[in-house]
């Protein structure tokens, strides 16, 4: 599976340094009427409910906000943003063509990223070549830090898989220690470069403390019927089901779960755990279940982030976890843009690494290009998704051990 990784990522990485090595950088506008800032982000495609969920809305709702206020300060004058958008179709090539689209035709001074770790590597090496801060909000790789070296205008802050496995281990050693899981996992992962990435960062740390994994395999991306995997899964009686999934696949995992009677201990799946959509599909029988990422929804800020994002988005709410990290990283664009002070690429990529901003996250400095803290494990608890992995963090909540048993629907 690792070789499958490298030869998608590198495929990817390779299509968009060939378009990439054509990229002429335009020179910085003298007289700035406004501020161009583009994106292309999966309005369609398999990565179009993610982005639906945790990009665009944070786009709209930042632009709005900015534009509210009259721009983004530049000196002693306000500018507004203009957008230029595509729809990358959640395709590696077509990400790239739209990149040299809006740097070469459309001339933006920003770039703000696509949604996933597969089009964030797709990209990173146009960003690069093109001097383009890159500030990944929904990336997730051990690549992170070699990346960051490789390209010193990424910024990945949703951290690395080891980081995620290491501390759903952390949590699982702790909770067997206490009595209340054994030994036995089940493991299943999208043969995607985050279901790739997270189950061989997953993998050896499992096996190095000890827990017995009695299944582990993958799934293709775009699989519908998931319901054979459950029901051998549920055959071999794991107390831990562990699934790094896609939105699509984590609601029908649960889904089929719920169907065949499959509730192990602990029930953790992958992205779109976190999201709004979960709670209103499952409602109930959200309780309990684990996923990737999670919030302190306890914090201030975050509850005037949630009420901000629902008033801007018809009500609509974020999700628990990258939604607020995707915010964050606009936040420390916007902060490094008026701190220059002028639309100097070079130097907002340099403030972005040495700069301290104030984010709906907490106080955030990077140390080469990565946060310092991440969440990653959450549970619903009482209808909030509440962040109990890593528990040193502020705010984090208790571990509810086992999952409450399905309820029928």
């Amino acid at each position: 599976m690792v070789s499958l990784f490298t030869r998608r990522a590198a495929g990817s990485i390779a299509i968009a340094g060939a378009i990439a090595f054509c990229i002429d950088a335009p020179a910085p506008a003298q007289a700035q009427s406004s501020v161009k800032i583009g994106y292309a982000v999966s309005r369609t495609g398999p990565n179009a409910g993610g982005a639906a969920v945790t990009t665009i809305p944070n786009y709209e709702l930042w632009v709005k906000e900015v534009n509210a206020a009259g721009g983004l300060k530049l000196g002693d004058k306000r500018v507004p943003i203009e957008v230029v958008q595509y729809d990358d179709r959640s395709s590696a090539e077509e990400a790239a063509r739209a990149l040299e689209r809006l740097i070469n035709q459309d001339k933006v001074d920003f770039i703000l990223p696509p949604w996933g770790t597969g089009l964030n590597l797709a990209v990173g090496p146009i960003l690069h070549r093109a001097g383009y801060p890159h500030i990944a909000g929904t990336a997730v790789t051990d690549r992170a830090p070699e990346l960051a070296k490789r390209w010193p205008n990424s910024f990945w802050l949703l951290g690395t898989s080891a980081g995620a496995a290491e501390s759903l281990v952390e949590l699982l050693v702790k909770l067997r220690g206490e009595g209340k899981i054994g030994d036995s996992v089940a493991m299943t992962s999208i043969a995607d470069g985050f279901g790739i990435d997270l189950s061989s960062a997953a993998r050896p740390a499992l096996t190095k403390a000890k827990f017995k994994l009695v299944y582990d395999k993958s799934y293709p991306i775009g699989t519908q019927d998931l319901a054979p995997i459950i029901n051998e899964i549920k055959g071999l009686n794991p107390d831990v089901y562990i699934s790094f999934s896609y939105p699509p696949d984590t609601l029908a995992i649960t889904e089929q779960s719920r169907i065949a009677g499959f509730n192990p201990k602990i029930f953790y799946t992958g992205v779109g755990t976190a999201f709004p959509l979960y709670k209103q599909r499952f409602g109930a029988n959200a309780e309990g279940v684990m996923g990737i990422g999670g919030w302190d929804g306890d914090s201030p800020a975050i509850k005037t982030y949630l009420a901000k994002h629902k008033e801007a988005n018809g009500g609509k709410e974020p999700d628990r976890w990258a939604s607020a990290v995707t915010y964050a990283g606009l936040q420390m664009l916007q902060q490094a843009i008026e701190r220059v002070g002028k639309i100097d690429r070079a130097a907002v990529i340099k403030e972005l690494q040495s700069g301290s901003f104030d984010t709906v996250i907490g106080p955030v400095k990077l140390v080469n290009n990565l946060p310092t803290q991440y969440w990653w494990v959450g549970q619903w608890q009482n209808g909030e998704f509440y962040g109990i992995g890593p528990a040193s963090n502020h705010g984090a909540k208790a571990a509810v051990v086992p999952k409450p048993a399905w309820k029928a629907q």
